[in-house]
C-alpha cells in the first residue's frame, strides 16, 4: 500500500468531502465531526459514483403499543450517504450499507501535522 497526501485539514470543514484521483481511481475523503474517512467512489449496487450522492440523515421509528402511535425522528444528520444512481444508503462513518451487508471500499486515513494522508 502507498500513502498519498490528498489535502490539508483546513481545506475540509466539518461535513465537507473532497474527491481526489489517486493511482488512477477516485477516492473521496469526508470530514465527519472532525474525523476523516476515505472511500473508493464506487457503489456496491451497480458501481455508481456513490460518494457524489447526498449526505442526509435517517429516520428512527418507534411504536407505542399502549397508545398505538408511531413516533419518527430524523437522526444521524450528515452521516448517511445516498448513491445518486439508485439511492442505496451507506453510513459514512463506517462505510456499512443501511439495506444490505455491502460496504463501501475504505482506505486508512491519518493526519500528519496538517496533512490528510490516505493509504491506497
Amino acid at each position: 500500500m502507498t500513502e498519498h497526501t490528498v489535502a490539508r485539514t483546513d481545506e475540509l470543514d466539518d461535513g465537507d468531502r473532497l474527491l481526489v484521483e489517486v493511482e488512477g481511481g477516485e477516492i473521496v475523503v469526508f470530514n465527519v465531526d472532525g474525523e476523516y474517512v476515505a472511500y473508493t467512489n464506487w457503489c456496491a449496487h451497480q458501481a455508481g459514483p456513490v460518494c457524489e450522492g447526498t449526505l442526509t440523515g435517517t429516520w428512527d421509528a418507534d411504536f407505542d403499543r399502549e397508545e398505538l402511535e408511531v413516533g419518527m425522528e430524523l437522526c444521524r444528520e450528515g452521516e448517511i450517504l445516498s448513491c445518486p444512481w439508485h439511492g442505496w444508503e451507506y453510513d459514512v462513518v463506517d462505510g456499512s450499507s443501511l439495506t444490505s451487508d455491502a460496504r463501501l471500499p475504505a482506505h486508512p486515513v491519518r493526519v500528519e501535522r496538517d496533512d490528510i494522508v490516505v493509504r491506497v
